[in-house]
This record gives C-alpha cells, sequence and structure tokens, in this order.
C-alpha cells in the first residue's frame, strides 16, 4: 500500500493558510500544519474536526525567520513520515507605511519574514522534494507583481519572491521538482488585523502624506469588503497540490487575474502608474 503524500505547510494559524492545510487534509494528504505559536492551533483543529479531516492534520511548530526551526521541523517531518512530498510556502506578514515615515529595519524586518523566510524554508526543503520528485508552491500576492502605495517594503519582498522563484523553477525542473507561485488578490483574513495599526495615530503622524494615507485606507477598506473567502483562495492552492502538473504563475480570481495583466502588459510601467495614482488622491 501506498503512503500517503506530505506536504508541510507554513503559517497555518488562521486565515489562508489555515484554510490551505483543511484542504490539502481533505484532499488525503498528511498535512503538516506549522505555526510560530503552536498555542494558536485551536482554531485550525476545529475546522480539520469539522471537515473530517483531523487524521490527516499534524501541528508542528515552525519559525520561518529561525534556521534552526526550520532544520528541526523537516527533521521531524522525515523522521515520522520519512518522505515530504510538497511545501507550500504560505507564512507571511503584512507592513502598510511609506519609507520616509519609517525605520530602514521594519523594511528589514518586513523582508526577513516574506522573503527570507521563503528562501530559508525553500532551500532546507530541496533535498527532500528532490528525493520525492515534489513541488514547491510558494504564496506571493498580487503585491508581487504590482506594486501599491504605502506597501513599499511588503510589496519589495513579494516581488522578490517572485524573482526568486521565477529564477529557480527551471533548475529544480531539472531535478524533477515543480515550482509555482500564487498570487491572491484581497483575502478576507485575519491578515489585515494583525497589522494592529492605530489609523487616527498614524494618520496623525503622517505629516504631508496624510491625505494620500487617507485615501489609501479607504480604498483598501472597500477592497476588502468584496474580497475573497480563504476557502476560495485556498482552492487553486491545492489544485496545484493535487493536480499533474501546475502553472508557473496562478492568480486565485478573475479581480486578481485582471490586476496582474495590468503590470505583466505593461512594457513602459505606465499603466500600472495610472491605475495606482488614482489610490491615494
Amino acid at each position: 500500500m501506498t503512503s500517503p503524500k506530505t506536504v508541510l505547510i507554513t503559517g497555518t494559524s488562521s486565515g489562508l493558510g489555515l484554510a490551505t492545510a483543511i484542504g490539502a487534509a481533505r484532499a488525503g494528504w498528511t498535512t503538516i500544519a506549522t505555526m510560530r505559536d503552536t498555542g494558536k492551533a485551536e482554531a485550525l483543529l476545529k475546522a480539520a474536526a469539522e471537515h473530517g479531516a483531523a487524521d490527516h492534520i499534524r501541528i508542528k511548530r515552525l519559525d520561518v525567520t529561525d534556521p534552526e526551526s526550520i532544520a528541526a521541523c523537516l527533521e521531524e517531518v522525515i523522521s515520522e513520515h520519512g518522505r515530504l512530498d510538497a511545501l507550500i510556502n504560505n507564512a507571511g506578514a503584512a507592513h502598510v507605511g511609506t519609507i520616509e515615515l519609517i525605520d530602514v529595519d521594519e523594511v528589514r524586518t518586513a523582508m526577513e519574514v516574506n522573503f527570507f523566510g521563503v528562501v530559508a524554508t525553500t532551500r532546507a526543503a530541496l533535498p527532500h522534494l528532490r528525493a520525492s520528485q515534489g513541488r514547491i508552491i510558494t504564496v506571493t500576492s498580487v503585491g508581487g507583481a504590482v506594486g501599491q502605495p504605502f506597501n513599499e517594503a511588503y510589496c519589495a519582498a513579494k516581488f522578490a519572491v517572485e524573482g526568486f522563484m521565477q529564477s529557480l523553477a527551471p533548475v529544480a525542473a531539472t531535478l524533477g521538482v515543480d515550482v509555482t507561485v500564487v498570487e491572491p488578490g484581497a483575502v478576507a483574513s485575519e491578515f489585515i488585523a494583525n497589522l494592529g495599526l492605530d489609523l487616527p495615530a498614524v494618520l496623525a503622524a503622517a505629516g504631508p502624506y496624510a491625505p494620500a494615507l487617507q485615501a489609501y485606507v479607504a480604498r483598501t477598506r472597500q477592497s476588502f469588503g468584496n474580497a475573497q473567502t480563504p476557502t476560495e483562495a485556498a482552492a487553486p492552492i491545492v489544485d496545484a497540490l493535487t493536480g499533474d502538473r501546475a502553472p508557473f504563475r496562478i492568480q486565485t480570481s478573475q479581480w486578481a487575474r485582471d490586476f496582474v495583466a495590468t503590470t505583466l502588459a505593461d512594457l513602459d510601467g505606465s499603466a500600472v502608474q495610472a491605475l495606482t495614482s488614482t489610490w491615494v488622491r
């Protein structure tokens, strides 16, 4: 009897990561659902029980910014399951701010979580994925294709992830490892809530940037009012995991496809600038 395939997913305590873990487990995969704080696993375990998927979920601690944590988690996975067939890089952290108003260290922190965490986890998983002829699926964002106002650090990290994965893909393919990036648009989850912004205070401290920031916040609230649910956004990720072959780039909605197309066909950059400049006026 063939043993179930094993997938490791980062950042599964809430939102898109939680929904992806449930989807993978329901598809019959042994799902290593990781999170920085396993004390926050209750929502995932409850959802797994409700969907009859609890037997396929394994909770493990993994902090993508800590190489020792990554290594320890992978060592346990291989020891307990003997294989790793897929890695889904989902862990990330939102960041809002413009460079004159934030410290450079904030940019470094955003890059550490959203870019270097992906790099470190991917590097550690690759030997096992080579052995299984597996796949790497990385959740980026439409912000990895279209730079967005007041998201300089976040979009920089997501652009970096896209460039890293696009460059890695043909190399990994020579060894039988498929690479895919998934670009969600707005997803109704705790991701934005976890920013913990005191908006009145932020606006009061924004100086000459306050009018643009206020316009951006208003526009963003409106867009998240029409957001996909985490389950809707997770469906294409699970399809990429379970299908015979996934394309390199996937968007999770028609809105996301249309939005990303703005930049993919924008040879001189004017179309993106015309679009995003309306967000701050």
